[in-house]
């Protein structure tokens, strides 16, 4: 038997943190830093509980997970007379319960007394905290989560891959946070931790690190995909091979403790779960309480990617409970497969080895694809995450039309996201179609484009084409304007009224509900395009436009109803753009889109046939070193 510090009890005072201390405590009282080798002070007394997504114990993801046979908190308390208790939360509690037989009560003290309280477990309880209280004041510090194992903790060398472009003030701090929290701090996992940051923009200088064990690889731009292939390779290949591999995006930023935690987790997994991917949540940056999802599965009727829970505040006890007591399996449908995004996702150098290296697809469906195709169980847990900007506030028709269409598409021949191919078809015709009942021709033009590279068969991605093809992608795909040119452009088009500077989000996202006439109208005529006169498009003009939103995902189909103007405003980066009915244009796509169908089908069993050989080719070491130069 062996013991491991799993878990430090985080106290931050990062702007987050400031903004939600729930995510790490709840008090009613003060509680700050006191600057004395990381303590934190209960100032005027009163009580602190740690029953929070940070700084609970998941010990219902423990047992699961893991070769735990006890659990303990180890803390060290200075001042007042105080009290530690245990406390607990169960599945369908409102609050967290108080284990009055744990408490540990001190007299007062001068100097720093250890502390250790030995947490009880059972099968109600999902996590495991603390609470302290004291009748003055009290500080804490070193406070930590000692889980017992059976047997002798695994060997894990664990090697993290970034990719990077252009995003230097990201990278950056996250390498220095590596460095100093975990590389610098003189405890295990600083003996078995390396980074590879491969750096596709090339401005970083490769020495710049200060340390040899963050390499800067300078690398062609090959997309996230060809990025985080390289850092596996690297990772495969240094001089101690890493036996896990966390690949995580650049734009996030991250708590070291998270990566501490998934070392130590690696440490104490049970044979079940030797070759799980361990899957971090995703937090919004602009709304830091705001889980969007850790893992997510392929809608098998829509083909589209789905988070496996709801939407969870992790800054409220009940969501934390939720977060860690929910069952997935009873969430996803039966035919669908699951998958780990890679903002953050720990993957067994094993897994590697058997089943290759991420397609050649630039950006979108890489890590969804690799996941279906490992098909392994996930671990996933509380205070393992990272914090990503919003992808509703930075939508891109280059990423979501061209890219999603052609990658999910390859995806789907070589490895079976969603039951059949025709769920992407399906996916196809929603898009174009949406995107041109609101006038967006543009866009549609461009989910075809990756439509038609995708027909062009396997031989057309071996070839380093996809930088070229996403670039081009965001040169196509239709272009906002600030909104001063987009005032201006609405008084030359003689659109009454419009002013961008008076609009609010109500006014941008509310839809109004059809009329069953109108619904009727809609579905037939393809709000007014189909089945049409020539000469019956044109310019409204005056008043009679409708104003939306640019989120590409959205149909607010009563504002459109009967338009032949629409202003698309894109709120967060204060730009837009204005949209003109245009009849000729859309039976020119609709042409395109039933020929590029017809021949899918014609050429249909020879595509299958062509992406299924070349898969194994296209995920080998030996290309993707050819690929990217490394030969």
């Amino acid at each position: 038997m062996a013991s491991i510090r799993f878990a430090n009890v985080l106290l931050e005072s990062t702007p987050r943190a400031l903004h939600f201390p729930t995510l790490y405590y709840r008090t009613d009282t003060p509680f700050r830093p006191t600057g004395e080798d990381g303590a934190w002070t209960l100032a005027e007394g009163g009580a602190v509980d740690f029953t929070t997504y940070f700084n609970a114990l998941s010990v219902i993801k423990l047992r699961r997970y893991t070769r735990a046979t006890a659990y303990r908190l180890r803390l060290q308390v200075k001042g007042a007379p105080c009290t530690i208790t245990q406390t607990r939360a169960t599945r369908l509690g409102l609050e967290p319960e108080t284990l009055d037989e744990t408490s540990v009560a001190l007299p007062q003290t001068a100097t720093w007394t250890d502390v250790v309280l030995d947490l009880t477990d059972d099968e109600q309880t999902v996590l495991a905290g603390f609470q302290l209280s004291a009748q003055g004041a009290v500080s804490m510090r070193d406070a930590y989560y000692e889980v017992d194992i059976d047997g002798e903790p695994h060997t894990v060398d664990l090697s993290i891959a970034t990719t990077t472009f252009r995003k230097e003030s990201f990278i950056r701090k996250n390498m220095q946070l590596i460095k100093r929290e975990l590389l610098d701090s003189h405890t295990d996992i600083s003996e078995h931790l390396t980074m590879h940051v491969v750096d596709n923009g090339k401005t970083l200088d490769p020495n710049e690190s200060g340390d040899p064990r963050i390499t800067i690889s300078p690398n062609e731009n090959v997309g996230g995909a060809g990025g985080f292939a390289r850092g596996m390779i690297e990772a495969m290949e240094q001089s101690t091979p890493a036996t896990h591999v966390l690949i995580m995006d650049d734009d996030v930023e991250v708590s070291p403790e998270s990566i501490r935690r998934t070392y130590e987790l690696l440490r104490m997994v049970n044979s079940e779960y030797e070759e799980a991917f361990v899957s971090g949540a995703m937090l919004n940056i602009e709304d830091t309480q705001i889980m969007r999802e850790d893992t997510g599965y392929i809608n098998p009727e829509l083909g589209v990617c789905v988070p496996a829970k709801r939407q969870m505040l992790v800054s409220q006890y009940l969501d934390v409970v939720d977060n860690e007591a929910f069952n997935e399996e009873e969430s996803i449908p039966a035919d669908a497969h699951r998958y780990a995004a890679w903002w953050y996702c720990c993957i067994p150098m094993s897994v590697i080895r058997r089943v290759g290296l991420p397609l050649p697809v630039f950006v979108r469906y890489d890590d969804v694809e690799y996941g279906i195709r490992s098909h392994p169980k996930f671990m996933t847990m509380n205070g393992i995450c990272v914090w990503h900007a919003k992808f509703e506030i930075r939508y891109n028709a280059g990423v979501e039309r061209y890219q999603s269409t052609r990658n999910g598409m390859i995806a789907q021949m070589t490895t079976g996201l969603a039951p059949d191919f025709d769920t992407f078809l399906k996916g196809l015709h929603r898009q174009i179609d949406l995107e041109m009942r609101k006038f967006n021709y543009t866009d549609a033009e461009l989910a075809l484009d990756g439509f038609e590279d995708f027909l062009k068969g396997p031989k057309f991605i071996e070839q380093p084409v996809a930088q070229e093809r996403f670039m081009r992608a965001n040169r196509l795909k239709e272009q906002v304007v600030p909104f001063d040119e987009l005032k201006q452009q609405a008084a030359e088009q003689g659109l009454v009224g419009f002013d961008p500077d008076r609009l609010t989000r109500q006014t941008v996202e509310t839809d109004r509900p059809r009329s069953l006439q109108e619904r009727a109208f809609d579905f037939v005529t393809h709000n007014g395009q189909r089945f049409v006169r020539d000469g019956q498009e044109g310019q409204d003009g005056g008043t009679d436009y409708a104003i939306i939103t640019h989120d590409g995902w959205a149909y607010p189909s009563g504002s459109i109803h009967g338009k032949n103007t629409i202003v698309s405003i894109d709120w967060a980066s204060r730009k837009g753009v204005i949209r003109h009915k245009d009849v000729k244009r859309y039976r020119e796509i609709v042409k395109r889109y039933k020929r590029d169908v017809a021949y899918f089908k014609k050429h249909r069993s020879r595509l299958e046939r062509e992406y299924q050989e070349a898969a194994p080719k296209l995920e080998s070491v030996g290309f993707w070193k050819r690929y990217l130069g490394m030969a």
